[in-house]
């Protein structure tokens, strides 16, 4: 991996900014979940390729083992800061229900960084 250090900063944001969205747009949780569920996937989805792109500025060879090692740190750091905040206390989960819930949708984390590498090596050989 070209730089874990920046791989795990990055991936801290990749779990705060959709963290942020969803408290702020908590309200439609009850409201209206639908809208909700639509919500959180584009919030993921998008941080993953905005830190996904500035990651990959610094990659110059690689880029699908990267895209895939970056896609599961960046998974790794937000099931770990989720299961501490889900696992006890005020927002407390059980597993089954947070994987339903939250945990299933990460995986479009790696499949977003996955992606960017592919792009970028098919880039290189054109």
């Amino acid at each position: 991996m070209k730089s874990v250090k920046w791989a795990i900063i990055y991936g801290l944001a990749v779990w705060a900014v959709p963290f942020v969205v969803a408290m702020l747009v908590f309200p439609l949780r009850m409201a209206d979940r639908p809208f909700f569920e639509s919500i959180m996937p584009v919030a993921v989805v998008g941080t993953t390729v905005i830190f996904g792109v500035l990651y990959f500025k610094r990659v110059e060879a690689h880029f699908v083992r990267e895209g895939l090692l970056l896609g599961l740190v960046f998974i790794a750091v937000s099931i770990a800061i989720d299961l501490l905040a889900f696992g006890w206390g005020p927002m407390q989960m059980p597993l089954v229900e947070y994987i339903k819930d939250i945990g299933f949708t990460y995986l479009v984390i790696p499949a977003s960084t996955l992606g960017m590498g592919y792009i970028l090596a098919r880039k290189l050989v054109s």
